[in-house]
């Protein structure tokens, strides 16, 4: 266990002593004491906290802040019903409600950047530009590695934008060939492209 999470813990005890329930009179049975029906819970809310947070910091302390809102509200906890629901519960509001808050001051932030003039969303960088000319050199290439019948009809259709109809009659085949031709032009493409990457 670490330090933090040590000093957390003796903190946590030291305030649940402080608000703990007074005793009842006797022939009465004692309600039992926040610690010890939370206490247990510790593992089991820190697992599920990690799970929604995906990070340990962040889950640690959700659970401290679930251990204190749950100290706190102890009062209004009716005995006899289901206390780890009640803690699990308290832990997804308190996620809820931490994210909400976040999104609120994000969108806020966000408010404040879009009131300055406009930025251009679009510019071009050194290394964008060389990616995209190795992008459309790789496709060339991919393109001139197909067989001339496939590389016609994907040409004619992709680049010059004709339809079935046109393809099929400036290349003298049937609708059905000009379909199946592309298709596998397509998918020899794809196949060409991928493995050059």
């Amino acid at each position: 266990m670490s330090q933090a999470k040590v000093s957390r813990q003796i903190a946590f005890e030291d305030e649940a002593r402080e608000h703990s329930i007074p005793s009842v009179s006797a022939g009465q049975t004692a309600p039992a004491s926040f610690e010890e029906l939370a206490m247990p819970l510790l593992d089991p809310l820190y697992n599920f906290a990690r799970w929604l947070t995906h990070n340990g910091d962040e889950a640690e302390d959700l659970v401290q802040e679930t251990y204190v809102k749950g100290l706190r509200n102890f009062a209004s906890f009716q005995q006899g019903t289901n206390f780890r629901a009640w803690m699990f519960r308290i832990l997804k509001n308190t996620l809820l409600s931490s994210r909400s808050s976040l999104d609120r001051r994000m969108t806020e932030s966000l408010k404040d950047e879009e009131e300055g003039p406009e930025l251009a969303v679009e510019h071009s960088t050194p290394e964008t530009i060389l990616l995209r000319q190795f992008d459309v050199q790789l496709v060339r290439s991919a393109i001139d590695s197909l067989p001339t019948h496939y590389r016609e009809a994907l040409l004619l259709c992709d680049v010059e934008e004709m339809s079935y109809l046109e393809i099929a009659e400036v290349l003298s085949i049937p609708i059905g060939t000009v379909m199946s031709r592309l298709a596998r032009a397509r998918k020899a493409l794809r196949a060409a492209v991928s493995a050059r990457q």
